[in-house]
């Protein structure tokens, strides 16, 4: 095993300078440390990451609090935590994902463990218990995502008002006026207060109203079978729409194939374009699906950099920073068609199931 002294010897320095450099625990000069990490690599050292920490009173480790029992880990919330890991190893720290749910009191057993040097929770509530056990511990912490009514805490979150006007204006743009909304159920024990689900149902409805349309809005549970069943409620009571966002990337496959099933052709009878939806997932529908794309990339790119700036520099500024998405045109959306009629080759219905709440969907007219 190589150790300490024998880096010094090889790169002409003291021991407590190798050890400065390996723990990082006082500055040294550029050229001083380029020459003990060459040493370094040469002699094949190894640094001891427990040691490091002990030294510098830091772990270098961020947890990513992700509610695993209650949500669904999809494509989006994954490319926001494997560009969250590459950032943070960018800049010499590690990210660990904890399973902690908003109650289950893992968090506060976790935080207590001392294993970490702050914390990113994702999947925010409104009123989200996990941020006083945050706030009690004293552990720096940001949140990927917002509280609805509480914006003072730092944070990094998709900028779902503004997906909505982006989406109703290209579909508007189209030339469609008859425009709807499926959206993930806000009663739902795991999206209770999901202020995703909120912040995009109020601003498609401040939206439609300022421009004096209807506003439909199709709730569906998180699931394929959710959007068989959102689809089939949209058909059936409001036929007359042409244009539908989706903010559901769990039921988004189930939808589009219940309105198949219904008889409608993409996008001839009926315009289909997702909000905050991965661009991977669209693209393997049939047919491709035209989103607004979620930015799940540059999300944790952002939400790393600001808590170790705020770990480096605790008198900083709190960041809150909100990321548009992008249109990405696939063909699911068109000019609505004069006299639309489905399709005479539609399938025949779908046989009744067992109705549970978990696969329910509700619907209302606003």
């Amino acid at each position: 095993m190589v150790t300490m002294r024998e880096v010094a010897n090889l790169a002409g320095v003291s021991v407590a300078t190798v050890s400065f450099v390996v723990n990082d625990s006082k500055p040294v000069s550029a050229a001083t440390r380029e020459r003990v990490e060459a040493a370094m690599d040469q002699l094949g050292f190894r640094r001891n990451v427990l040691a490091r920490a002990l030294a510098s009173q830091r772990t270098r480790i961020i947890a990513i609090v992700f509610p695993a029992s209650q949500h669904r880990l999809g494509a989006t919330a994954l490319s926001i935590i494997t560009s969250a890991a590459v950032a943070a190893g960018e800049r010499g720290h590690n990210i660990v994902l904890w399973p902690a749910g908003y109650d289950d009191g893992k968090l506060e057993e976790y935080v207590r463990g001392g294993l970490v040097d702050g914390v990113l929770l994702m999947e925010v509530r409104d009123g989200d218990p996990r941020i006083p056990v945050l706030q009690k511990l004293g552990v720096p912490f940001g949140l990927i995502g917002r509280t609805e009514r509480d914006e003072s805490h730092p944070y990094v979150d998709i900028d779902f008002e503004q997906a909505v006007i982006d989406g109703i204006a290209h579909l508007t743009g189209e030339g469609h006026q008859h425009l709807g909304l499926v959206i993930g159920e806000a009663g739902d024990d795991a999206y209770g207060g999901y202020g995703p689900i909120l912040r995009t149902r109020e601003a498609y409805e401040r939206r439609m109203q300022e421009l004096g349309l209807e506003a439909v809005v199709v709730e569906s549970s998180h699931n394929p079978i959710g959007g068989l069943a959102a689809a089939d409620a949209l058909a059936s009571e409001h036929p007359d729409v042409t244009g539908v966002l989706v903010l559901n990337e769990a039921a988004l496959f189930g939808f589009l194939s219940g309105i198949v099933r219904h008889g409608y052709a993409v996008p001839h009878d009926i315009s289909i374009l997702g909000l905050a939806t991965s661009a991977d997932n669209v693209a393997i529908a049939d047919p491709v699906l035209s989103t607004l794309v979620a930015p799940g990339s540059e999300v944790g790119q952002i939400a790393v950099s600001a808590i170790i700036d705020a770990l480096e520099d605790p008198t900083g500024e709190p960041s809150r920073t909100l990321v548009r998405c992008s249109l990405q045109l696939a063909g699911s959306t068109a000019p609505p068609q004069p006299g639309r009629a489905r399709s005479s080759s539609a399938r025949p219905s779908r046989p009744a199931r067992p109705s549970t709440a978990e696969e329910g969907s509700t619907h209302e007219v606003h």
